[in-house]
């Protein structure tokens, strides 16, 4: 069982905090989220260095974005059938070997991004089987009555580690001249993990049968619940056109000309932007109007995409980075809330799952995206014309699903 609350009572916005089991969550997935995001920056650097190509960092994001889709039902089901925390040790245990063989691969000086490749192939098997389970285990953690709060400060725990991540991983880069210490850093964060989410005790869960219908159910249920269908597709399109995360080790070396540790603080600002914004939510939950909130937010994660593509300054590319953090993060509690609250436990792992490839698609698929745009036009073209794109993305969508743009209230929500 779940540990019993810390305290009767304690102020709204740290109300999950009551629950010893959800602390411990947030410390493990503080420690994976930042061993995965200052290899990330590692791996960017050194891949660019190598090839000195935009487009093979965007293999690096499809290289990740590949196994999910090829995985996500099983994953889902795997999250539904065995215990979530079980997998998740896993799966830690497996980031842990990912950033290993990276290390190993450094320190024999491999010349080739192929190796890299390969593992970062590997790191998209975990990080397929760990998304579902991650999200799903959350409810068996926080009782219901909490978990709007707990998944806004599950997002803050996250953008914490998206801030401090790529900015450790960028100083380490720069302070020993390669990203030997930086895998090394990964590693003994993702042990850390490991061993955190061995203390943790969750409740016990529903657990689905093996089939073919079962394992196809939660990708049914997100087709027939259109508001849910519009809300993640909306954000999945926004971010898939505008992201400009793969091609940032190009502004960082080439356009704004700041090195690694520069690349670490681009990594970092949307992040910050992110944290800020959760904080807030904790505190001033969005309870109204919920579809034009994400549709405006997401039209602001799109002006400030353009606006850090033209830039040439430093403190306004970091500003922009960081509204377009801010802006998204609204999208990802609105999401992430409805779509948890709405599903039955015994299939919240396949639901999420379906939910993951969207967010997978947007982010790696996002990624390979970008770097194929600046293939063919050139970075900051491909960057401003992704913009773009998700502005009329939104048009779209208020289109299509006007659902969406009359959705009111979080389901869910506490007093």
């Amino acid at each position: 069982m779940a540990s019993s609350p810390a305290t009767a009572t304690g102020r709204v916005g740290y109300a999950a905090f009551q629950y010893p089991d959800f602390s411990l969550y947030q410390c493990a997935r503080f420690c994976i989220v930042a061993a995965q995001e200052m290899q990330s920056v590692a791996v960017g650097w050194q891949v660019y260095e190598i090839t000195k190509k935009p487009l093979d960092l965007g293999l690096v994001g499809l290289a990740q974005f590949l196994p999910g889709i090829l995985l996500f039902l099983a994953a889902g089901h795997v999250a539904d059938r065995f215990s979530r925390r079980k997998v998740l040790m896993v799966c830690y245990a497996g980031f842990f070997l990912c950033s290993s063989l990276l290390l190993f691969m450094t320190l024999r000086n491999i010349q080739s991004v192929m190796p890299i490749y390969a593992v970062v192939l590997l790191l998209g098997v975990v990080r397929s089987f760990n998304g579902p389970a991650a999200r799903a285990i959350l409810p068996q953690i926080v009782p219901i009555e909490h978990f709007p709060n707990a998944v806004t400060w599950n997002a803050t725990t996250f953008q914490a580690a998206t801030i401090s991540g790529p900015a450790l991983g960028g100083l380490l880069y720069a302070v020993t001249q390669g990203p030997r210490a930086v895998y090394a850093a990964a590693m003994a964060a993702s042990l850390a993990a490991v061993v955190v989410m061995w203390h943790i005790k969750a409740r016990g869960q529903s657990r689905s049968r093996p089939g073919r219908d079962s394992v196809l159910a939660g990708f049914r249920y997100v087709w027939e619940r259109k508001l849910i269908l519009a809300l993640i597709s909306l954000d999945m399109f926004a971010v898939l056109l505008g992201g400009a995360v793969a091609l940032l080790p190009v502004y960082a070396r080439e356009i704004l000309h700041i090195g690694p540790w520069g690349l670490g603080l681009l990594r970092s600002a949307p992040a910050v932007g992110a944290a800020a914004m959760a904080i807030f939510l904790a505190h001033n939950p969005v309870r109204r109007n919920v579809g034009a909130t994400m549709l405006w937010c997401v039209a602001g994660f799109g002006v400030f995409t353009i606006v850090f593509g033209l830039s040439r300054s430093v403190p306004l590319s970091l500003l922009a980075l960081l509204l377009t953090g801010a802006f998204d993060m609204v999208s990802v509690v609105i999401r992430a809330t409805l779509v948890q609250l709405a599903t039955p436990d015994e299939m919240r792992g396949r639901v999420t799952a379906v939910d993951m490839i969207f967010i997978g698609t947007s982010n790696e698929l996002g990624q390979f995206e970008s770097g194929l745009t600046a293939h063919w036009f050139g970075t900051v073209p491909a960057v401003v014309l992704g913009g773009i794109g998700t502005l009329a993305v939104i048009g779209l969508w208020t289109w299509i699903f006007p659902d969406l743009r009359h959705a009111d209230k979080m389901a869910g929500e506490t007093a």
